[in-house]
């Protein structure tokens, strides 16, 4: 437990002092919020609500903010997972590997540390809410907080064994780049999952983002005051191959996906050490 909490540590303090990373990791989710959120959101709400009296109920900004904080998460999660690599490249991997501590808690480490890291920058990006003039209730941001740090943990988990697998930092961001973007383009998190040919809808429900996107949304927005009509035009009303998804349902499919992730994990960094 001590050698976990130690991995954890060390990658908060490295997080805090590069400030340069620190500030460089927003430039993508603002630039998003940007272009999709503000310069996009008229049309899109004209879209999306298009023969449908439902326009004034469907704020696209509201509807996208959770999905970004959902990419900060996703992108900070998985690249943190970079510094496996860099460990390995500076030796310290290796005495990792060679000690006592067991490979799931050098897993875990990685993870927590990776997860803690996401989730700081998550919660700093709701700062931009009042520039953008959203709100959430106190008790919604406080039950958005354990979704966010599970969230994290899934996609460390993702990096982490992607980082376990490769042994140069080029191929890590290829890769990293190939999985990370689709992910996010199909997990409803900057468009509304409604209208969708079969082969994406498919892809969309096999898509772990989804339902930690779809989590998110129903927290911080206020699903029960909107009609059955706007909930259907947003994409809230999603469902696993026929069978309606709960939040329970979500909630398990991510701990699963974790689980399963650090499973692979381990095994890996024991290969590596074999």
């Amino acid at each position: 437990m001590e050698g976990m909490i130690a991995i954890w540590q060390r990658d908060i303090i490295k997080f805090f002092r590069d400030r340069t990373r620190m500030m460089g990791s927003f430039s993508m989710p603002i630039l998003f919020l940007i272009v999709f959120g503000v310069g996009m959101g008229g049309s899109m709400e004209s879209l999306v609500t298009a023969g449908t009296d439902a326009g004034s109920e469907f704020n696209y900004v509201e509807f996208i903010f959770p999905g970004i904080v959902s990419m900060t998460l996703l992108m900070t999660s998985v690249f943190s997972s970079l510094s496996v690599i860099q460990d390995r490249d500076f030796g310290y991997m290796r005495e990792i590997l060679v000690s006592p501590l067991s490979r799931v808690n050098i897993a875990l480490g990685k993870m927590l540390g990776s997860a803690t890291v996401a989730l700081i920058q998550g919660i700093m990006m709701f700062i931009m809410m009042p520039v953008l003039g959203i709100t959430i209730d106190f008790v919604s941001f406080l039950q958005v907080i354990p979704v966010m740090f599970m969230i994290a943990c899934a996609f460390s988990s993702l990096g982490l064994l992607v980082a376990s697998l490769l042994t140069s930092m080029q191929g890590f961001q290829l890769v990293v780049q190939i999985l990370v973007m689709p992910m996010i383009f199909l997990s409803g998190a900057l468009f509304p999952l409604n209208n969708m040919p079969a082969w994406v809808e498919f892809l969309v429900t096999l898509n772990p983002v989804t339902y930690g996107v779809d989590l998110m949304k129903h927290i911080m927005i206020d699903v029960e005051n909107l009609s059955p009509m706007v909930l259907e035009e947003m994409g809230l009303n999603l469902s696993f191959f026929g069978m309606p998804v709960t939040a329970t349902g979500e909630v398990f499919f991510l701990l699963g996906f974790t689980a399963a992730l650090i499973l692979l994990a381990t095994l890996s960094f024991r290969r590596a050490n074999g």
